[in-house]
This record gives C-alpha cells, sequence and structure tokens, in this order.
C-alpha cells in the first residue's frame, strides 16, 4: 500500500510530468486531488487525471512514476461516470504550468455531479466544500444536471431516478 498523497506530492508529480512532456498537454485533476490542492483535505489515496490529448510519453511513464514516486496515478475524471456536461472545459479553472503542462481543476460542476450520483459520505462532504468556497452554485449545478439528464440512459450503471433524488436531497443539504 502506498502512502497517502499530499499537496507536496502532487506537484511533485506535475514536475515530473512537465519534464517529461514532449508537447503540449492539458491535464486535469479531479476528486480528492481538487480537495487536497484546495485545502480542504490534507491528503488523498490515488491522484485521478485525465490528459488532454493523451500523450504517449506520459502514458507510457506513469507505471514507471507510480513505482518512483510512490503515488496511486488513475487515469479516471467524472466523463467515465456521468454524461459530459456543456462547457465542462471553460470551467475547469488553471491552476498553474510545469513545462508544456497546463494544470487544470476538472469542472467543479461535473465534479460535483459525479460525487452526488456516487453518493458516499466523503463524496458528500466534498459537495458541501465545493458549495461553501463558491466552486459550485447549487442552482447552476441544478440546471446542468437537467442538460445531460437525457443522456443518462448512455450509462447504464445510473439509475436516472435515484440520481435525481440524491441529487435533490443533496441540493437541500446544501441550502441548510
Amino acid at each position: 500500500m502506498r502512502p497517502l498523497v499530499d499537496d507536496v506530492r502532487i506537484r511533485e508529480l506535475a514536475r515530473e510530468l512537465g519534464r517529461l512532456a514532449a508537447s503540449p498537454v492539458r491535464i486535469y485533476i479531479t476528486g480528492g486531488s481538487t480537495a487536497v490542492v484546495e485545502g480542504w483535505r490534507e491528503s488523498t489515496a490515488d491522484v485521478d487525471l485525465r490528459l488532454e490529448p493523451e500523450a504517449e510519453e506520459l502514458m507510457r511513464a506513469f507505471s514507471a512514476l507510480k513505482e518512483r514516486l510512490a503515488i496511486n496515478i488513475e487515469l479516471a475524471s467524472p466523463l467515465d461516470f456521468i454524461p459530459e456536461l456543456p462547457g465542462w472545459r471553460e470551467r475547469s479553472p488553471f491552476l498553474f504550468a510545469e513545462g508544456v503542462v497546463a494544470f487544470h481543476h476538472f469542472d467543479p460542476y461535473s465534479q460535483a455531479l459525479s460525487k452526488i450520483e456516487r453518493g458516499f459520505k466523503r463524496d458528500l462532504e466534498d459537495l458541501d466544500a465545493m458549495i461553501d468556497r463558491g466552486l459550485v452554485d447549487p442552482s447552476r449545478l441544478g440546471a446542468l444536471y437537467q442538460a445531460i439528464e437525457p443522456e443518462l440512459y448512455r450509462y447504464p450503471a445510473i439509475d436516472p431516478s435515484a440520481f435525481k433524488r440524491k441529487l435533490d436531497a443533496a441540493l437541500d443539504r446544501g441550502r441548510d
């Protein structure tokens, strides 16, 4: 089992990826990594990433970096679990650059909806933190859910009526 990952270790991984990248790429961090970088969690079990475009040299380096840095790296984002929200790239805040790599948080609204759909206690705590910090506005979150609701059938693991109930309950929490 690898040690938990804090902000220092996330930035160490970012420096290494910036050093290895041969051409411009955007890397979106998500999940626990967003929570750690934004400061509402001290650590996370793994670093969830999405690359655009996929950079072959980085993809090939992940395995060795995982071992050398003792960091769990997962190629995962909200797009693996819920439909793509319109405008997600434009809502993905820039963090910093390392070499030719631009690091962004994955769109907080996409993260929030995927956390609601999953519904674990920690996910809902993250949602509360995103709302408290102004990263997510509950009314806009509801509108973005409406935009993707017609596409939920493409994700057979999602029960649309259960997802809507979880969303309503989460938005009610945000109003308290």
